[in-house]
């Protein structure tokens, strides 16, 4: 994906700004608290905005800001399982062992911050650095073991840009990402304000704005967020048949998924070919060893299951005891 921000370097000082309170935190539950969010975009939805976060997509984030979000999955605030618990849980622990390590004494800002002149633009800070002079914000992240990849080549680009969105806001010129990694690994990563990215970004994020404001659709992405987003936003399908044969636009769309389709099904063809001549060879062999790499073909082991066409046909009556219903979804089928 192309990034809409990439800018040459600009280190000009920051023009002095202070960020207004939108609201206090401290005396807001959850719900509260997500409401308020809705009202701009807040550091979390800055890479989502410009349509360069990997995980949410600009047209799921729409539906997020102009309450369409019902349908969305949501996650649970409580669930142990989650990334996001365990980075609350994790927060002080982080911040704690970040005053350790650097001697910078740090607090919360218990408020939503809102920047003085583009009112849209909102920020949580997870801690204000105290008294030092290079840097004075500090944002506390948890990685895991598949998210640490992220993190090999310093402070991934969705939340950079989550960073710079912080700086916009309060008119700071330096902050730093603490990430706990995989439980026993403290890294910290020192980002300075870019006056020329927060420009762009600024622009970027507006556009998006402007979406929300005149409650139009951002074009979907192929990311599997935009999916999940128009199967919630159109569930269900009413019957009708569009016509859109004069529709000169789309009818280069469809032309163009016929036009991929083909490659694609020749690829996995070819694919495919290649594979069975790589089995065939091996034989009964368990690995093949080539200049460039490896392959394996093994047997898995044996696994049991309940042969429910059986159970069914000597009891009958389990299948109106135990029915399940499930919902249908919509399917996407081209036909020519």
């Amino acid at each position: 994906m192309a990034n809409p921000l990439q800018t040459p370097r600009a280190d000009k000082p920051a023009r002095s700004q202070v960020a207004l309170k939108l609201v206090k935190t401290n005396t807001l539950d959850r719900d509260q608290w997500l409401t308020v969010r809705k009202q701009g975009i807040g550091s979390s939805d800055a890479a989502a905005a410009v349509g360069l976060n990997p995980y949410k997509s600009q047209l799921e984030l729409w539906m997020d800001k102009t309450g369409r979000d019902d349908n969305l999955p949501k996650t649970d605030p409580n669930d142990e399982t989650s990334p996001a618990y365990w980075g609350t849980l994790l927060e002080h622990i982080v911040a704690a062992h970040y005053t350790k390590r650097t001697g910078h004494r740090v607090r919360r800002i218990n408020a939503v911050l809102q920047h003085p002149k583009e009112a849209w633009m909102l920020a949580n800070i997870d801690r204000e650095v105290m008294g030092a002079p290079d840097v004075q914000i500090l944002e506390c992240k948890t990685a895991g073991f598949q998210g640490s990849f992220l993190w090999r080549e310093g402070v991934p680009e969705y939340i950079q840009l989550q960073v710079m969105h912080q700086l916009a806001v309060t008119g700071k010129p330096c902050a730093d990402v603490a990430v706990l990694i995989c439980g026993q690994d403290l890294q910290i990563h020192r980002i300075q304000r870019d006056e020329a990215l927060i420009a762009k970004l600024i622009e970027l994020e507006r556009n998006f704005w402007h979406y929300v404001e005149t409650d139009t659709a951002p074009p979907a992405d192929g990311s599997d967020s935009a999916d999940v987003a128009l199967r919630c936003l159109y569930p269900k399908d009413s019957g009708q048949t569009l016509d859109l044969s004069g529709d000169l636009e789309m009818s280069a769309v469809f032309s163009d998924l016929l036009a991929i389709r083909e490659v694609l099904a020749t690829n996995v063809l070819l694919e495919a070919q290649l594979k069975q001549t790589i089995q065939q060879r091996m034989g009964e062999a368990s690995k093949v060893v080539f200049d460039t790499g490896a392959v394996t073909f093994k047997r898995s082991k044996d696994s049991s299951g309940l042969d429910t066409t059986t159970l069914l046909q000597d009891q009958p009556e389990l299948a109106q005891r135990y029915a399940l219903v499930k919902p249908g979804s919509r399917r996407f089928l081209v036909n020519t």
